[in-house]
């Protein structure tokens, strides 16, 4: 059932694909026309003419060959010759007695990763993922606390404001009242 989806997907494909290549063009009989059938038509003709010549087989059979020659490594394989390399190795012998000690410290520190500790951190993923939901929520409601702690402090400010307006009113209507009557104020 699979496959019959598959081949009808790649009907589907091949046919936008040639109506986008011929447009509405039709051949003689009016139907479609398709590329598939003449390309397997010349593929086919093609290996007939190459299984007849005997040098087309003697260049399949060097394909491989012709791709390793085309390979651009294979020229630095030809050109460069074994003291060259041997002198890029040196040029690098710094760099890789530093990669081999660090290799070394790895290598030493295997045993730690072997341990029942690093076996064991499946186990501890879903306590550390319930942790951290937990974690999570309670940074929300820290949050929403931190807002509301930070809306009573503005009221307590606003608060203490207007308070401390009234007592300077009340000090300023009292302090009038003493001078009219000639009441030296208490110190």
């Amino acid at each position: 059932m699979e496959q019959k989806l598959e081949t009808d997907n790649l009907e589907m494909r091949l046919q936008a694909l040639e109506s986008r290549i011929y447009g509405e063009r039709r051949n003689k009989s009016g139907k479609p026309v398709k590329c598939a059938e003449p390309l397997a038509r010349i593929q086919a003709g093609l290996t007939n003419m190459a299984n007849k010549r005997e040098r087309v087989k003697i260049l399949h059979k060097k394909i491989e060959d012709l791709l390793k020659y085309l390979d651009p490594q294979f020229t630095d394989h030809i050109t460069v010759p074994d003291a060259m390399k041997l002198e890029f190795i040196l040029a690098e012998e710094d760099f890789l007695f530093s990669q081999a000690v660090l290799l070394e410290q790895v290598n030493g520190l295997q045993p730690l990763l072997d341990s029942t500790y690093i076996r064991d951190v499946p186990e501890h993923a879903t306590k550390l993922q319930r942790l951290s939901q937990i974690h999570i929520k309670e940074q929300d409601q820290t949050e929403i606390q931190s807002l509301e702690v930070k809306k009573l402090f503005e009221e307590y400010n606003k608060m203490m404001f207007l308070l401390s307006k009234q007592f300077t009113q009340w000090d300023e209507t009292l302090r009038k009242m003493e001078e009219a009557k000639g009441i030296r104020p208490v110190e």
